[in-house]
């Protein structure tokens, strides 16, 4: 049974018993904890913990997920994948544990011809939790199953929870005996491997509280409303269905290991080292395709570098394999026809995907280069240095700044006699990861760490009365006042501290657009609202500074928006829109946003696109943009379901998670159809005029665009205007000769530099020719010391120019010093009949500043040494080379 039957029939099935088919979120999530949806219910979350109220009671989907902890154990294991689906049926506060057991029972064992999957009942065993007696017997009565084959597990294996207060509950697992082939007998205690899972029941009946670990923590009691999740792996299914070993053996990902192992001239089978690089081609190619579908783009921070990572691992792989031309592109598009049934966007999107593959794997290729060489020095200093041992920190310094894989500088350092500090590389990634997890967090939460302060406020005042669409004032209460140690009772004045009303008009920061500003007053007390976040879906937190008397929770508050703040944002916010759609008129539907940022009188839209515009074509996207301000296009908002949204065309934006109703944002109709929650103007026109600021890279096959609008579009223009009118007076020319006239000025300030340039060179041939000829003769070599007063640049050429003045058949060595900020740097060369004589520049150098340099034989310099050190260190050029003699 092919992958994409077993998803519509899971649909199907549990679509016929009254659950809402719901559409896979993209894998980018909102989710301040996470980067990318890493399991089934994460889009659900906010229902089944109760920070919103569901809009169905039961629910079925097939979510995209990427989980990328166990990345190094992709191809070594039959079982993880960077890129899997997550088949789950959920019920919220509607049926529990029984339903739940027959509906796994029953699709899982209903014969194929009847729309089931067909498994052997005999070969299925389950696990439940060692407390829980009711799973156990309703496994007898549901399924039949005998006790040997209902195994009793723990908490560690069976008792889930988010790792936070909130729900938790025990589960009970389902596994299929794939038989002796695969290991010993004795169920899934003894072997998972033959005994494989392919689908979990969470029963979400418990509260649990504050603790660590898998049970480190009270229960509290039980839910007031039980909950249900599952999850059936649909690789797992399609392994097991479908007859393979693996589940890279499978439809959708098959095909691209049989087309990597062609490329590479391999054969799947034949080596075991080979074969964990195919499947971990087959698997890296799968999951870079879904992310650039989702509008993930390469990156160095966040989830720009998960997808980089992936990308230039499989292209690693594919190089150990032996290919070493360019496959990206040509693998994906295997992948694309292999993902396509399930998702048509894949193929919709594919000239965008191949060509941001095709520059992630460009800028690759020249990684590997410039890392490498980087590399080659650091290995060499660490061994001048008598170190066998390169330091964690150039590793990571290679694996941030460069992108040059940690496997990559294992192996090249390995093969030329070094070892690597992993311990120190994996203490600095950890410090780098934390520390963009904490700001993240503390970021989205407005200040507050413990995600279970604020779930406390929402469970004990409801969720806020949001009104920023409908009006920029409310009057309001305080209920709850927060510092990042927790609840506080009072704010004083000149204290900033975070508010939660029980209605507000202010924007929170979502979509790329920035959060209102206003005040927030009351009787006696005055305070500027300075940030807005949404931290649970249903809550708003202001940070507030007090400005005059004292805040307290209880307190009657006015609310109030900065009008002319929320107009600056409502024009950037929708100029970036006009702005979306001018580029995709202009250079075709590729370049889709990719990430955008608006604040008052200002925007950014990332894209993707290879190369820098030309001004004309930048000149085309403005004219364009500006066209539909004068014909001044109707801005209207419209609520639909998701696929009648995307029925339309509507763009959508990836780091969003949608509900049942999306609201969509059209300006001048189709010219303009993006889902968006954001604030905007009513007609094109009042955003004013939009001029084009800037244009530049932000990463390997990424451009941002960035603009003025409103009176700060025309305050841009007046500035540009007045600076145009100054060059033109000074030059005395007309504004239009202006690029002519600049133009020929700076050709004569080139020629000039030549000019100089040429000058120099004389004159520090003159001067080696001089030294040159007043050499001294030790016997052993010809000796010069000098001084030079350009630098160290200049030491390094005169050092040079008079190393080649020397006679050639003569050993010749020299020294030139300078000085660059207060310390001494000294410059040796020596020509190639010293070289011959035993004489070595980079060795000297050491020798003269106590071990300070390094270079070549033929050309060293160091320094460290005080400046007037110089002399003393001429001084002993002489016996040094006589001693070498």
């Amino acid at each position: 049974m092919r992958t994409a039957e077993i998803r519509r029939r899971y649909l199907d099935f549990f679509a016929e018993r009254g659950h809402t088919v719901v559409p896979s979120a993209p894998l980018p999530t909102p989710d301040p904890t996470l980067l990318f949806v890493n399991a089934g219910m994460v889009p659900f979350k906010p229902y089944l913990t109760g920070e919103a109220p569901a809009p169905w009671t039961r629910a079925t989907s097939v979510q995209k997920c990427v989980r990328t902890l166990d990345i190094e154990e992709v191809g070594r294991t039959t079982r993880h994948g960077s890129f899997f689906q997550m088949n789950g049926n959920f019920s919220f506060g509607d049926y529990f544990k029984e339903e739940a057991i027959a509906f796994a029972w029953e699709l899982s064992t209903t014969p194929v011809a009847e729309g089931g999957y067909g498994l052997d009942p005999e070969r299925i065993w389950v696990t439940v939790h060692h407390t829980d007696d009711e799973s156990r017997a309703l496994w007898r009565r549901v399924a039949g199953l005998p006790d040997e084959r209902i195994v009793a597990r723990g908490d560690e294996d069976n008792f889930w929870s988010m790792g936070v207060p909130g729900p938790c509950g025990p589960c009970s697992e389902l596994y299929y005996d794939r038989g002796p082939a695969f290991g010993p007998e004795g169920g899934p205690a003894v072997d998972e491997d033959r005994y494989m899972e392919f689908w979990n029941l969470v029963f979400m009946q418990y509260e649990r509280g504050e603790g660590t670990g898998k049970s480190g923590y009270p229960v509290l009691g039980e839910l007031p409303r039980r909950n249900i999740d599952t999850g059936m792996g649909l690789e797992r299914m399609a392994t097991l269905l479908q007859g393979v070993d693996n589940l890279y053996e499978i439809d959708e990902t098959r095909p691209i290991l049989d087309r990597a192992a062609q490329l590479a001239g391999v054969r799947y089978g034949a080596d075991a080292t080979a074969d964990v690089r195919l499947r971990v081609v087959a698997d890296h190619v799968r999951t870079g395709l879904m992310l650039l579908a989702d509008g993930t783009t390469p990156g160095n921070e966040g989830r720009g570098y998960v997808l980089r990572r992936i990308l230039r691992r499989a292209v690693r792989a594919m190089r150990q394999l032996g290919c070493q031309e360019p496959v990206l592109v040509e693998l994906l598009a295997v992948a694309r026809d292999c993902m396509a049934p399930g998702y048509p966007e894949v193929a919709e999107a594919y000239e965008r995907i191949a060509d941001q593959a095709a520059g992630e794997e460009e800028a690759f290729r020249a990684t590997l280069r410039q890392g490498t060489a980087v590399l080659d020095t650091a290995v060499a200093e660490t061994k001048a240095a008598g170190g066998r041992r390169l330091p964690g920190a150039q590793a990571f310094l290679l694996h941030d700044t460069y992108g040059f894989p940690i496997d990559l500088t294992l192996e090249m350092a390995a093969e030329q006699g070094v070892e690597v500090d992993r311990d120190g590389f994996t203490a600095l990634m950890r410090e780098q990861r934390e520390r963009a997890r904490a700001d993240a967090r503390a970021r989205k939460s407005g200040g507050i760490t413990e995600t279970s302060v604020l779930r406390t406020v929402l469970d004990r005042n409801g969720h806020t009365d949001w009104r920023a669409w409908d009006t920029l004032t409310t009057d309001s209460r305080v209920v709850a006042l927060l510092a990042p140690s927790g609840p506080v009772p009072v704010a004083r004045e000149g204290e900033v501290v975070s508010v939660v009303l029980d209605r507000t008009p202010f924007y929170a920061e979502s979509g790329g657009q920035a959060p209102d500003a206003g005040t927030l007053s009351g009787t006696s007390v005055e305070a500027e609202v300075l940030d807005v976040q949404r931290p649970l879906p249903s809550l708003v937190v202001h940070q507030v500074r007090v400005t005059a008397g004292d805040l307290a929770t209880g307190d009657a508050v006015h609310a109030a928006v900065d009008p002319e703040w929320r107009l600056g944002t409502r024009q950037a916010h929708s100029g970036t829109h006009v702005l979306h759609a001018a580029l995709r008129q202009i250079l075709g539907p590729t370049a889709l946003q990719s990430g955008s940022y608006n604040r008052p009188g200002h925007l950014r839209l990332d894209f993707p696109w290879r190369g820098a515009l030309s001004p004309a074509t930048r000149g085309e996207i403005e004219e364009s943009a500006n066209l539909a301000l004068r014909r001044d296009l109707p801005v209207d908002v419209r609520w639909m379901t998701l696929p009648e949204a995307k029925e339309l065309g509507a763009l959508a934006l990836f780091d969003e998670t949608y509900g049942d109703k999306v609201r969509v944002v059209e300006i001048g109709g189709a010219w303009s159809r993006e889902l968006c929650g954001g604030t905007h103007v009513r007609h094109a026109s009042q955003i004013g005029v939009l001029a084009l600021t800037s244009e530049s890279s932000v990463g390997s096959g990424m451009r941002r665009l960035e603009a003025a609008v409103g009176m700060d579009g025309f305050g841009y223009l007046a500035r540009e205007r007045d600076l145009a009118a100054r060059v033109a007076e000074q030059l005395q020319a007309p504004r239009a000769e202006l690029p002519d006239r600049v133009a020929g000025l700076l050709d004569r300030l080139k020629a000039t530099d030549r000019e100089n340039q040429r000058l120099r060179q004389q004159a520090v041939q003159a001067r080696a020719a001089t030294l040159a000829t007043g050499a001294e003769d030790t016997g052993a070599a010809l000796v010069v010391t000098a001084t030079a007063d350009d630098g160290p640049e200049g030491a390094r050429a005169l050092a040079g120019a008079v190393r080649d003045a020397l006679p050639a058949e003569r050993p010749g060595v020299v020294a030139v010093g300078t000085e660059s900020g207060g310390n001494a740097v000294v410059v040796t060369a020596v020509n190639r009949a010293a070289r011959t004589a035993g004489h070595d520049a980079a060795a000297l150098v050491r020798r003269l500043l106590n071990g300070k340099g390094g270079g070549s034989a033929e050309l060293a310099q160091g320094g460290g040494l005080p400046a007037a050190e110089l002399a003393r260190v001429f001084a002993s050029v002489k016996s040094i080379v006589t001693e070498a003699h």
